[in-house]
């Protein structure tokens, strides 16, 4: 009857909305007539009455893509009585409940995507999904350690059976992340299927066998494996740990997972006996495998050239988390090496991936001359859209086709040749660094192409327009306060072709940034790395974002002393294809600063003429990627010219010997760039400012420095039969060549870089050794020699048969 009265309750609140037009029940993020659905209306307090009941918020908002995360559903009314149906994506149904205080809760799913994923939840059983929301589905290397079960000592797991490695392998959890007294733990197992790059290609987990049952939920566990048999093909997995009452294998119940690994652990018996011989079988029945599948290396990107340029490089590659130079350079699968990066797009057909590794001298290690050598990757990682099926799987798929495959011939076994036969380092050869401009201070530019200028208008103004790649970047200037005739930047906004809109803006209080994924508030209060539709985004603190697109556009927003600084970088593609205030990237600085109908500042010394050039690119209302969530957005800029005409900054300094900021100017503003560290300290009249903008500029001067082109002429491997010493490919790099024992060398011992990208000398071989030569030559004379004198007793013999035959023939034709 409770349960009843509650429908009807929910029913007559969504008749009683609909009549009068103000239902936010089927309308979330949607402006109606008479009130809003939309994630602005909080703000501006324009909101329909059942907002918050229909438009729901939940806690945590994100988890293992494994599932098993149990989430709040935030301000919505629930009975005790109410029977709840959670429905993500449109298609994937688990089962919820409410609490002791009546709050609303959903158990995510195991899902073969990353992302932001559509929830719609009933309270009737599945018959009306009245309420809409959304869950953060995050790859699980990715996922903070706080929302994971963890392997203690992961390394022994997956090498256990190996020689030297045994006994007992331990588990933790945090105990909240499974609410029960006593726990179940389970192991599962993930395999591909199917032809590979055809229809018939897919990804499965599935439950294999129960490590424990009903064990009290201590948030610990250990126990020594024994080989399974019977699920020895499962050789990928992860455990989970979930509530006591479930049935073995049941799925999408609230649960704790380890990240995905090697299941060494768990081999047949062969394998602990032999882990060499039987790892060396896989390895070669991997090989014959790789040797039918479609080659993807031509299509993947190549690596940066140094490690600067490779942590400089935002845009296109990101810090890879299995080896991390700021977290302490634990790098299992690449030894001798400091950090790698992967590039954050998936190639265009095979959805391969590439990994850049580099030693602590910043120089890229190869396969060619180590085992911690770079390796691309048939899948990535990271996965990518539209996920689902492999290779696109995050993770697993690339566990299955690249890690595994290590294991098998490298950790495993000593076969590592044929790894690296198919996964080879590239090298920088075919890489050219990105472009960099930068906006900061009171604002303050440096195009592409290194023009310098200020502009201190008031409005919002483009930034960056490429129509070739239909990349749009807007910035918004507001007055540094009421009194003084200066501006700063306070809010970026961008979207390349149909991604999400993604802007950047300052707190009210100039404290930290704020992200807003189309026009809605994001929190990375529990993850810093987010997959949205089109686009990444990087936010590790709350003053450093970083926004990466497809074509390998990145946007770099920074808070510095209360201000934004905002460094956009443009791979090669971009050349003669941007406009904007950022400038034409072409590399031709006398043509950087066009007007939006075309026509050519002539005078970049004239502040008037840069003025105009500025507000020729205010943005009009129809183009605007901005939010107006407040009174005075609306008024300052929606409802109003996007360029303020009444608003003349000042446009230089005046020099006055009285003024008491002078000697802080000069203390703080020095060398190159300090006309704008000097104008923000003596107009701005904000020495913090002037700090912030002095360590802005030299940032980018820096940045620009790390992302100078540099030089490669490839890799050289050492010759047969002999051995070279140095490992750098790079312009004015030395290589020596030897050659082993008696072999004696042809060509050049010695091997220099030059600037045409070519190596100096020729090219190296080991010769066989004179003597040695003469030695074999003996030997073949001898045996030719040993051969004729065979030969000839052999023709002797059957001459002295066949003449003894016809003297017997000729006896007993006598006797006849």
């Amino acid at each position: 009857m409770e349960r009843l009265t509650a429908i009807i309750f929910v029913l007559l609140i969504s008749c009683i909305c609909s009549i009068s037009g103000q239902t936010c029940e089927g309308n979330c993020g949607r402006k109606l007539h008479t009130c809003s659905c939309h994630p602005t209306c909080t703000s501006l307090k324009t909101c329909c009455t059942d907002y918050k009941e229909y438009c729901v918020d939940i806690s945590p908002y994100s988890g293992s893509a494994f599932g098993g995360t149990d989430f709040v559903v935030l301000d919505a009314t629930f009975n005790k009585t109410s029977h709840i149906v959670c429905r993500f994506n449109r298609n994937i149904d688990t089962v919820g409940y409410v609490d002791e205080n009546s709050r609303g809760h959903c158990i995510s799913p195991l899902l073969y995507e990353t992302g932001w994923i559509s929830l719609l939840i009933s309270s009737d059983n599945g018959i009306i999904f009245s309420r809409s929301g959304a869950w953060l589905s995050v790859h699980t290397g990715k996922l903070d350690s706080r929302f994971k079960a963890t392997l203690v000592n992961a390394t022994k797991w997956q090498y256990y059976g190996t020689p030297n490695v045994g006994g007992s392998l331990h588990m933790s959890w945090d105990k909240s992340l499974v609410r029960a007294d006593r726990v179940n733990i389970e192991l599962w197992g993930y395999k591909e299927t199917g032809e590979p790059y055809t229809n018939s290609w897919q990804g499965q987990w599935q439950y294999l066998y129960s490590l424990a049952k009903d064990r009290t939920n201590s948030g610990s566990f250990s126990f020594v494996p024994k080989p399974s048999e019977k699920f020895s093909s499962w050789e990928l997995g992860a455990v989970r740990v979930s509530h006591s009452n479930y049935s073995d294998g049941m799925w999408n119940v609230q649960a704790a997972w380890t990240e995905d690994h090697a299941l060494a652990w768990h081999l047949e018996d062969h394998f602990r006996q032999n882990s060499a011989v039987w790892a060396e079988g896989k390895c070669l029945a991997w090989d014959q495998l790789e040797e039918n599948l479609p080659n993807f290396l031509s299509e993947i990107i190549d690596c940066p050239c140094t490690l600067a340029q490779a942590r400089a490089d935002t845009g296109r590659f990101h810090t890879d988390y299995g080896c991390d130079i700021e977290k302490g350079s634990v790098c299992t699968y690449h030894p001798g090496c400091v950090h790698c990066v992967r590039a954050i797009q998936a190639s265009p057909e095979y959805a391969a991936g590439q990994q850049c590794c580099y030693d602590s001298t910043g120089a890229q290690v190869l396969t060619g001359d180590s085992i911690g050598g770079s390796t691309p990757d048939r899948a990535h990682d990271w996965g990518s859209p539209p996920f689902m099926r492999p290779p696109r799987i995050p993770g697993q798929s690339h566990w299955v086709y690249d890690v595994l495959s290590f294991y098998y011939c490298c950790l495993w076994s000593d076969n590592c040749h044929y790894y690296f036969k198919h996964r080879p380092s590239s090298d920088c050869t075919r890489y050219h660094v990105p472009s960099s401009a930068v906006v900061f201070g009171d604002p303050h530019f440096i195009t592409f192409d290194g023009v310098s200028y200020s502009f201190n208008g008031r409005g919002e103004y483009t930034l960056v327009n490429s129509a070739k790649k239909k990349l749009t970047i807007q910035g918004r200037t507001e007055p540094v306060n009421a009194t003084i005739k200066a501006t700063q930047l306070t809010a970026v906004a961008m979207r390349e072709a149909s991604s999400d809109i993604i802007e950047v803006r300052l707190v009210a209080n100039h404290t930290g940034l704020e992200v807003l994924q189309n026009q809605k508030s994001l929190s990375f209060a529990e993850q810093s790395w987010m997959d949205l539709h089109g686009v990444f985004v990087f936010c590790p603190t709350p003053t450093n974002v970083t926004v990466m697109f497809p074509s390998g556009a990145g946007v770099e927003v920074r808070l510095r002393g209360g201000t934004m600084t905002t460094t956009v970088l443009l791979p090669l593609e971009f050349i003669n294809a941007t406009l904007g205030l950022l400038g034409k990237m072409n590399g031709d600085a006398r043509d950087d600063l066009v007007l939006s109908h075309g026509q050519l500042v002539r005078n970049l010394s004239n502040p008037e003429e840069l003025f105009s050039f500025g507000a020729s690119w205010a943005v009009y209302n129809s183009s605007a990627l901005f939010t107006y969530d407040s009174q005075y957005l609306l008024d300052t800029y929606y409802y109003v010219p996007r360029h303020d005409h009444t608003f003349i900054p000042v446009f230089s300094v005046s020099e006055n010997p009285g003024d008491p900021l002078n000697e802080q100017a000069s203390e703080i503003c020095s060398g190159e760039g300090s006309k704008f560290c000097r104008y923000d300290i003596l107009v701005g009249r904000n020495p913090s400012m002037g700090n912030a903008t002095r360590a802005s500029f030299q940032s980018h001067i820096s940045l620009v420095d790390n992302l100078k082109q540099v030089i490669s002429c490839g890799w050289l491997p050492p010759p047969e039969k002999g051995k070279k010493e140095g490992t750098v490919y790079l312009q004015g790099a030395t290589v020596n060549f030897s050659c082993n024992g008696d072999y004696t060398l042809k060509g050049s011992a010695e091997r220099v870089c030059q600037e045409n990208g070519q190596w100096s000398g020729e090219e190296t071989h080991c010769r066989v050794p004179i003597h040695f030569a003469g030695m074999v030559a003996g030997s073949v004379l001898g045996a030719l020699a040993l051969i004729v004198i065979i030969t000839t007793i052999v023709i002797a013999s059957r001459k002295h048969k066949r003449k003894a035959a016809r003297s017997n023939d000729a006896v007993t034709s006598d006797h006849f």
